[in-house]
């Protein structure tokens, strides 16, 4: 079963590969391929963090159906949780736009 984690696995192997060869093959086009791959690495981050942030509200919004005397708690960890990610998910953001 393909799974969104293999998907992306596969997807930034198949973009990093050829970068790498063609970088093995000349040396003066090896800017252009950081500059891609950390473009790339910044795209990831984003649907990673976007992927990360869906799931923590699906599961808030499921815990406070079946529990909604816990919604003020559970509304609490979802906010702080989706906090640290963002947080993650924009220095990810900045050190790919740096490497460029």
């Amino acid at each position: 079963m393909i799974t969104v984690k293999n998907a992306l696995l596969a997807l930034a192997g198949l973009a990093v590969l050829p970068a790498v060869a063609s970088a093995a093959d000349a040396p003066a086009a090896a800017p252009n391929i950081v500059k891609g791959v950390a473009a790339i690495g910044a795209g990831l981050a984003v649907i990673g963090g976007g992927l990360g942030i869906g799931l923590v509200g699906k599961s808030a919004v499921e815990s406070i159906a079946r529990q909604p005397d816990a919604a003020g708690k559970i509304q609490t960890n979802m906010i702080l949780a989706a906090a640290l990610i963002e947080g993650a998910t924009l220095f990810a953001v900045v050190v790919g736009f740096l490497a460029k």
